[in-house]
């Protein structure tokens, strides 16, 4: 039912909840912000990868910047009682590293003392300071400093006693320094650099960035590809905070689904060399349990209506969020994931363009007279039906040896990828490389194990200049 709005959805309104108002609305343009964000930055031309200021002429340099953060902090720690245990760590932290001669910085303590994950209130906000890399941004272990803003609306905070998952926390991206000036739409804590590895308890995902980016990319290749959008897929173009509840649904089923299902393997792969369509298909798998749990829901939410009976507020905008999250993940997943990044290794790539293979092929999409169509009421059960063969793949290879499963893996990409004509595995590996390590395996991968078919090589021309104008976006900008 993904292009059958609710028109005539009878609600039940109850009395508003009363939550106190936790936002620091000011915080970003107070002085004491500005110059911590400022000291931090500079901080960042002193260091070196590893995070360490190695030159001792810098020193003076970098303990008059230190000064800075660690008075900018104490400044605002009044405005964020919630994190007081964390900006104390923070502030020893800082002086630890002064003291010790600015070597690879150490902020375990600090990092185990903050614990945003126990105060998931829409709109409380938390000042981050660590040196650490960014995911998708930079690889080096610079000072980052941040002003972020929980998004929590009631409805995912009631669909969270369902879909439980204490560790998920989504977040708006208020202030930043340059390493979120990139494409990096996560904070999470394995980042931070530190002497050992803690228990981790909380993982972020700016939802705001990925809501923006989605609606700059989404509404750029619907008017290319001569794509019609249904009212609410068109409703979010328009509308950013309802983009965000969007992304937060999706994303707080897609981060639970790593550690759930039939898995015949550590889900995150931490520290495992395998090829990389594996990857593909491990977060494909878990954006399309996303997609069928929405349509689970959509249908469940949908019987009142065969029957006159009403739903409440907050039932209302689960439904509706539940039929949003399956337009953005088909969307997302063809018109942003296919074509952004490089061609190296590239499995969120490979995942776009299997889920579109994969519905042109079973005739719910078509390319046809240089438009693009979907064949919405038939598309979920054709979705449905690739997260059905991904779980079942999953499920045989309890029994399968690793490289066995890393075949069976590669017929099911290929049974509607082409492989690239140079491909030794569409070959077929010769016995030397069968019978040995699973390095001989994965040394076989082609960077571009699957390249572009011809719709997307003509779509990324279009659209390159689109993605790459998203680095670094804010809701604002959208």
């Amino acid at each position: 039912m993904l292009n059958t709005p609710l028109a005539n959805a009878q609600v039940i309104v109850g009395e508003p909840e009363v939550v106190e108002d936790t936002r620091v609305e000011t915080v970003e343009d107070s002085e004491a912000w500005l110059s911590l964000k400022a000291a931090a930055t500079a901080m960042q031309s002193l260091q070196v990868k590893d995070g360490s200021v190695p030159e001792a002429s810098d020193h003076d340099t970098a303990r008059s910047h230190v000064a800075t953060i660690i008075e900018g902090v104490r400044e605002l720690a009044p405005v964020f009682p919630h994190d007081a245990e964390y900006l104390t760590a923070l502030v020893a932290d800082f002086e630890k590293w002064q003291a010790d001669g600015f070597g690879v910085p150490d902020f375990l303590d600090s990092l185990v003392a903050f614990q945003p994950q126990l105060n998931r209130v829409d709109g409380m906000r938390h000042l981050v300071v660590f040196p650490m890399y960014t995911q998708n941004g930079s690889s080096n272990r610079f000072v980052e400093a941040l002003l972020v803003e929980v998004i929590w609306p009631e409805f995912i905070a009631e669909l969270e006693t369902q879909y439980t998952n204490k560790l998920f926390l989504s977040l708006r991206l208020v202030d930043f320094t340059p390493g979120y000036d990139t494409n990096s739409a996560v904070l999470f804590p394995e980042t931070v650099a530190m002497r050992e590895i803690p228990t981790f308890t909380w993982g972020a995902i700016f939802q705001d960035r990925e809501a923006a980016r989605y609606r700059r990319v989404v509404r750029a290749a619907a008017e290319i590809t001569k794509l019609q959008l249904p009212e609410w897929a068109a409703e979010m173009l328009d509308d950013q905070e309802l983009t965000e509840k969007t992304f937060v649904m999706w994303d707080i089923i897609h981060d639970r689904t790593h550690m759930r299902g039939d898995l015949p393997f550590d889900p995150f792969m931490i520290k495992q060399r395998m090829p990389y369509f594996l990857y593909s298909l491990e977060e494909l798998r878990c954006d399309l349990t996303a997609f069928r749990e929405c349509v689970a829901i959509e249908r469940d939410l949908m019987e009142p209506f065969a029957i006159g009976q009403p739903i409440d507020a907050i039932q209302s905008e689960t439904l509706k969020q539940a039929q949003l999250v399956q337009f953005a993940v088909i969307f997302d997943r063809i018109f942003r994931f296919a074509i952004t990044g490089t061609r190296v290794r590239n499995y969120d790539a490979v995942g776009g363009q299997l889920l579109f293979a994969w519905l042109h092929q079973r005739g719910v999409l078509h390319w046809t007279d240089t438009a693009l169509t979907f064949d919405w009421p038939n598309v979920p059960a054709a979705v449905v039906e690739l997260s059905d063969a991904i779980d079942e793949l999953y499920w045989r290879s309890i029994d399968r040896p690793k490289v066995a499963h890393w075949l069976a893996a590669y017929e099911l990409v290929r049974s509607t990828l082409t492989p690239n004509p140079a491909s030794q595995w569409a070959r077929g590996l010769p016995d030397e490389i069968l019978a040995g390590i699973p390095k001989g395996y994965t040394d076989q991968v082609m960077d571009d194990e699957f390249p572009l078919s011809m719709f997307f090589e003509a779509l990324e021309k279009k659209m390159r200049p689109v993605i790459e104008s998203t680095a670094g976006i804010r809701a604002t900008d959208a």
